[in-house]
């Protein structure tokens, strides 16, 4: 993986668009009448290099999120002098969570019983207890991923009784060509589910660069977000 040493002028970038990011946050929580602490923005760092990771550690970002373990782990690898939570936020292979235990603090995409016990299985063979959320599926398209709202009180229930794993509540991505409020407002009746199995379950992962105030506005606790903050994904690293 290349990782270039860190440069002035990326830095300036980073702070400003960080800043933006920032004061977009602080808009939509005034508007919805929210405290502005309770929301986590993860950067969404994928296809950027672990230079980036730094430089937005010194801005004081602590949440980082990837979507591909083969990416993730090195990255993170480069990364563990840094006091960071990783958030694995793309669909995970059962044959990857052996890896993804080692460095992600929450598991964001839990949407099928089988992968619940291959995680469960890896969490207490490494040691770690791991945060996971239950992915929901807004548009019922099973590439992309997330569980139908009729499975999740279930796949809660596993969560809650698997060692290894803490639930935690709910994530999705609002459908293309589906206004993100309404998807949002879908996503918090399943939010609701996950707490009647566990009050502490209040996590909910929504808004990315583009619909960020909506789901502020619906209830989300944490933002994924990656082209506001780190500007067009360049080239896959590798």
């Amino acid at each position: 993986m290349t990782d270039p040493s860190p440069n002035p002028a990326r830095r300036d970038e980073l702070a400003v668009r960080l800043a933006a990011v920032r004061q977009r946050i602080s808009a939509a929580c005034q508007a919805a009448g929210r405290d502005v602490g309770d929301i986590t923005l993860i950067a969404v760092t994928k296809t950027h290099p672990a230079s980036d990771v730094r430089l937005l550690a010194a801005l004081g970002v602590r949440d980082v999120g990837e979507n591909r373990d083969a990416e993730a782990a090195p990255k993170a690898a480069q990364c563990a002098d840094l006091s960071l939570n990783w958030h694995f936020i793309g669909q995970l292979q059962t044959n990857k969570c052996a890896s993804v235990v080692r460095y992600a603090t929450v598991v964001h995409s839990v949407d099928r019983m089988r992968l619940i016990r291959a995680l469960g299985t890896a969490a207490r063979r490494a040691g770690r207890v791991i945060d996971c959320l239950v992915e929901v599926s807004l548009d019922g398209d099973p590439a992309r991923g997330g569980a139908p709202e009729a499975e999740v009180p279930a796949l809660a229930e596993a969560l809650a009784a698997e060692g290894g794993l803490v639930l935690r509540g709910v994530m999705a991505i609002a459908p293309l060509g589906t206004a993100p409020d309404r998807a949002f407002a879908k996503l918090r009746e399943s939010a609701e589910l996950v707490r009647a199995v566990s009050p502490a379950a209040t996590v909910i992962s929504a808004g990315m660069s583009a619909d960020l105030e909506a789901a502020i506005t619906a209830g989300a606790t944490h933002l994924r977000i990656g082209t506001a903050l780190l500007g067009d994904r360049g080239p896959r690293v590798r």
